[in-house]
């Protein structure tokens, strides 16, 4: 039945133009590649005016596992899915346990009460919906690939730079308000540009850190953008 449901919640998202293309993953028509190159393109013709960018590197604790259930089924009845399709979901979601095996040794089952099946048919479906309207409101450029999201904009003065914070402390309202939360150790800032001041971002209360290189789906961007 997940192909079935696959298709047709695909079909009512495109037909609508649903998914905002800040989202390149599992996306028609994108991938990692146009992800990429729209990324490369922006901050490149930034930094060879001689601006300076600040790129946030934004990651999800356990994002695909921490998905609330009854948040989501909000946001399927928002897209305008019918009540069967989304009974259907619930009951999908709901209906699953683990445990856990060490060395032979089993635990009890467990019910699992969030989340989404990351390597199902409908669970990377299930996730963009979940994440879609993650840059409302931004000011800066947010862009996405699954659970992999970049935050980038031009920093030259100080309000440059209170406006990339201000869209930082945003992502952290949304996270709260959904229900998940970011894996702070793994957020990191990006500083480009001849001009950069390497500008100091919070995340709540934590300071992240900065870098003249970072890893980004599969290549390293850097400072030789220049």
């Amino acid at each position: 039945m997940e192909p079935v449901f696959k298709e047709s919640i695909l079909k009512h998202l495109e037909e609508r133009k649903m998914i905002r293309n800040s989202q390149h993953g599992f996306t028609k028509g994108k991938s990692c590649l146009t992800n990429l190159i729209a990324f490369c393109d922006e901050i490149t013709g930034s930094v060879d005016m001689g601006k300076a960018v600040d790129v946030i590197y934004l990651d999800f604790g356990k994002a695909f596992d921490t998905i609330s259930h009854s948040v989501l089924a909000s946001k399927l009845k928002k897209y305008g899915l019918d009540e069967w399709t989304i009974r259907w979901i619930e009951s999908w979601l709901d209906c699953r346990a683990q445990r856990v095996v060490i060395n032979g040794s089993m635990s009890s089952w467990q019910p699992v009460p969030s989340g989404v099946p990351q390597g199902s048919v409908l669970g990377l479906v299930l996730f963009n919906i979940f994440i879609n309207h993650l840059d409302d409101g931004m000011d800066c450029t947010l862009s996405k690939f699954m659970d992999d999201s970049k935050l980038e904009g031009e920093v030259d003065n100080l309000g440059d730079k209170d406006r990339v914070q201000s869209d930082v402390d945003k992502l952290e309202d949304w996270a709260k308000r959904n229900l998940m939360r970011f894996n702070k150790d793994k957020c990191r800032v990006l500083h480009l540009g001849r001009k950069n001041s390497m500008h100091c971002y919070r995340l709540e209360t934590d300071w992240l850190s900065g870098n003249s290189a970072e890893k980004d789906l599969g290549i390293t961007v850097d400072e030789k953008l220049e």
